[in-house]
């Protein structure tokens, strides 16, 4: 089969059609030409060809290579090398550099959180022209320690004291010395720790009571064992006792008073007159709440205790027995019956006589014999209770013993 183009018109409708596409085609071919020629600079001024303007194809920007006038005039401009800045004279002075107000506006949470957290905020720092702030003034003294003068005691005032519990005390008083109404003084060794009542109490005792117990001795006192005064203890010294009215500064431990002309008054001494310590022992059992010595305990037979501690209805303790001297000799057998002295006189007895009468005259020697003997033992035993000593021989003092009183 010979195919050609006009049996191809014969053989198909659209030849026409065919024909009129073709040269369609060709006139625009010829227009896309003549327009790539008529503006060539705009199309490389957008950076894409006329085939891509067809086609969807872009090609990349062209840089630019010939530099504009005006920035070759600016390069020309610039000196060959760039000056450096001159250094800073030592003497100049120095500028802190401020610190930009974002920041000094930002707050402090979103710089240190964790930090604000942890410490609290500082106070704000004190004005200058603001008044200085004056200390506490310290409380007007007591009545007691207007009233405890320098003519009564030497008894400066010190700072109450805070200890461990209940120790401790307020209104104290630092008791030196007691002056006597002749401006003689008796001084306290050591120096005593006391609320002001305790001592004024003291100086009372002694200016009152003691001052003339001495004069009656044809002396005058001078100094004042101090055993204990102030002291955070329990009582008698016992560790988790109930707190000792010395941790209060309300009590003192007295051993004894030493005279001017060199005696001493030991207040729990057998040897000293058991007068003077009787009058020692009212003297304070009337001023003190609490009076403890010999007698009272085991802890305190070398020393009396006194306080002024307070009780219900006022009770008070006073336990002080004031004891007698002991004997040089103690006797401790009954002396043997000399030769020389007379025969005992023995009763007779009835019943002896009739029990003699009915035996043989042979067992009365030996009857009368037994029965003498233990008239005589009786008879010496009632002898020695109820005759009085010889001479050179001592008898036991009788001791006299107050009521037991107890703490």
């Amino acid at each position: 089969m010979n195919f050609s183009a006009r049996k191809a018109s014969r053989k198909w409708p659209c030849e026409g059609f065919g024909r009129t596409f073709a040269a369609m085609v060709t006139v625009a071919t010829v227009l896309l030409m003549l327009c790539a020629q008529t503006e060539p600079a705009a199309a490389r001024k957008h950076g894409h060809s006329l085939w891509g303007d067809l086609f969807g194809e872009t090609r990349p920007k062209l840089r630019e290579t010939r530099p504009k006038p005006r920035r070759q005039a600016a390069l020309k401009a610039l000196p060959a090398s760039v000056p450096l800045p001159q250094p800073r004279p030592a003497d100049a002075p120095v500028v802190e550099p401020e610190k930009p107000a974002a920041a000094k506006q930002r707050p402090a949470e979103v710089d240190k959180p964790a930090e604000q957290a942890a410490s609290p905020p500082l106070p704000q720092p004190r004005p200058a022209d603001a008044p200085a702030e004056q200390p506490a003034s310290p409380p007007p003294p007591s009545a007691c320690r207007l009233a405890l003068t320098d003519a009564i005691a030497i008894a400066p005032s010190i700072p109450d004291i805070k200890g461990p519990g209940d120790c401790g005390g307020e209104d104290l008083v630092r008791l030196e010395a007691v002056v006597l109404p002749d401006k003689r003084r008796v001084s306290l060794k050591p120096a005593a720790t006391f609320r002001c009542p305790m001592a004024t109490a003291v100086a009372d005792w002694i200016r009152t009571d003691m001052a003339p117990l001495a004069a009656s001795r044809g002396s005058v006192i001078s100094d004042l064992d101090n055993f204990d005064s102030f002291d955070c203890r329990g009582r008698n010294g016992v560790t988790g006792a109930k707190l000792s009215e010395h941790g209060h500064a309300n009590a003192l431990d007295v051993r004894g008073l030493k005279l001017a002309n060199g005696q001493s008054i030991s207040l729990t001494d057998r040897t000293v007159s058991r007068e003077l310590r009787e009058s020692v022992l009212h003297s304070l059992c009337a001023r003190f709440t609490t009076v403890l010595g010999p007698g009272s305990d085991g802890y305190h037979e070398e020393h009396i205790h006194l306080d002024l501690m307070e009780r219900h209805n006022n009770y008070k303790i006073c336990q002080w027995d004031v004891w007698d001297p002991l004997p040089q000799i103690a006797p401790l057998l009954p002396l043997e019956r000399p030769e020389q002295a007379p025969p005992r006189e023995v009763a007779e007895k009835s019943d002896t006589t009739k029990s003699d009468a009915a035996k043989p005259d042979a067992a009365k020697p030996n009857a009368a014999k037994s029965d003498a003997t233990k008239s005589d033992a009786k008879s010496d035993a009632t002898k020695s209770d109820t005759a009085e000593p010889r001479s050179g021989e001592t008898r036991p003092p009788t001791k006299k013993r107050r009521g037991n009183r107890r703490f």
